[in-house]
């Protein structure tokens, strides 16, 4: 039996704010329904990913700004920095260890979330 990760929920205060910050740093708005006045859905997929996220009103139980090491993975995390940073992200140094490489950055209400290089494969022998 498969068990795919699909959809993440990230509660947000302010859809067309938190839209206008996903996209810019690469996710794509794949939908975005106003069911009512109080229900509106939005979905936004990382370049690449399997897994979208969903914000929007009227669902939802979390508070904005509250969740916190969402982690997307790359292939080169130097690229991945520097785009973020051009893209006008807060963004540290690369942190290196050894399950990993990463650099962090915060949504407009201080959702957290990491990006990760894995580290290389160990060469079989």
């Amino acid at each position: 039996m498969d068990m795919k990760l699909e959809l993440v929920y990230v509660p947000v205060s302010d859809v067309d704010k938190a839209i206008e910050f996903y996209t810019s740093i690469g996710f794509n708005k794949d939908q975005d329904h106003t069911l009512s006045e109080a229900l509106r859905f939005v979905q936004l997929t990382p370049p690449g990913s399997a897994c979208s996220i969903a914000i929007g009103t009227g669902f939802g139980e979390m508070e904005p700004g509250t969740l916190k090491g969402v982690q997307v993975v790359v292939e080169n995390i130097h690229k991945a920095r520097q785009y973020l940073l051009d893209a006008g992200l807060d963004i540290g140094e690369v942190e290196v260890h050894p399950w990993g490489s990463f650099v962090y950055f915060q949504d407009p209400d201080g959702n957290s979330w990491s990006v990760q290089q894995l580290p290389p494969k160990p060469s079989k022998k």
